[in-house]
C-alpha cells in the first residue's frame, strides 16, 4: 500500500458504477450559439435530493415520497420492516397465544435478522458503514471498521432514515420496557 492510496479504498465497492462525463467541445463560453441567438444562462440551485426523478412535491407525500427519493428503497423497507415486525410481534402476540416463550423466541429471531440486515446490508448501502470482528494468525481478535469514501456523499434521505431507525427503535423498546414494569407492579 502506498502513501497516495486512500486507507481502505479497495475494501468497499461503490454502490453504483461511476460514469465519466463527456468532455465538452465547441465554443465553451463563446459569444453566441450557432443559430445566432444568445442562450439563457443556466442557474443552478442546491437541493437535498440526489434522485433526479424526485419532484419538489415528493417531500410532502410522506412515506411514498421517502421511498421515491431513496436510492435503495428495498433496503430501507427491510430495515424498518424487521424492526416494526419485532415490536408488533411483541405487542400483538398476547392476543393470539398465551405462550410467552414463543413470543420471545419470535421477537429474538426477528431482532437477530434485523441486526444482520442493519450491520451487513443497510449500513453499507444506506450510509456506507460496515464492521466485523477479525482474528489474525496469532489468535488476536480485533474489530475492523469501514466507511464509504468521504468524497462520495450518501443520499440524504437514506442517511436520515437509517439514523432515525438506529436511534428511534431502541427508545421505543425502552418505553415498552418502562410501560411493562409499571403494568407489572400495578397487577
Amino acid at each position: 500500500m502506498s502513501a497516495t492510496t486512500p486507507f481502505l479504498a479497495q475494501t468497499i465497492e461503490p454502490d453504483e458504477p461511476t460514469q465519466s462525463l463527456p468532455v465538452p467541445s465547441g465554443r465553451i463560453g463563446g459569444a453566441a450559439s450557432p443559430t445566432g441567438r444568445a442562450r439563457e444562462p443556466v442557474i443552478l440551485t442546491p437541493t437535498n435530493s440526489s434522485n433526479p426523478n424526485a419532484t419538489p412535491s415528493d417531500q410532502e407525500e410522506g412515506l411514498t415520497g421517502i421511498f421515491k427519493q431513496s436510492s435503495h428503497p428495498l433496503v430501507l423497507a427491510c430495515l424498518f420492516g424487521f424492526r416494526i415486525a419485532a415490536v408488533a410481534t411483541y405487542l400483538l402476540c398476547g392476543w393470539f397465544t398465551d405462550d410467552f416463550v414463543l413470543t420471545i423466541v419470535a421477537v429474538v429471531v426477528l431482532l437477530a435478522m434485523d441486526f444482520w440486515n442493519a450491520r451487513n446490508v443497510a449500513g453499507r448501502r444506506l450510509v456506507g458503514l460496515r464492521y466485523w470482528n477479525q482474528v489474525d494468525d496469532d489468535g488476536e481478535s480485533y474489530w475492523v471498521f469501514e466507511s464509504r469514501d468521504p468524497n462520495i456523499r450518501a443520499n440524504p434521505v437514506d442517511s436520515r432514515m437509517f439514523w432515525i431507525a438506529i436511534y428511534a427503535f431502541p427508545v421505543l423498546w425502552v418505553l415498552i420496557f418502562i410501560f411493562s414494569v409499571i403494568r407489572f407492579s400495578i397487577s
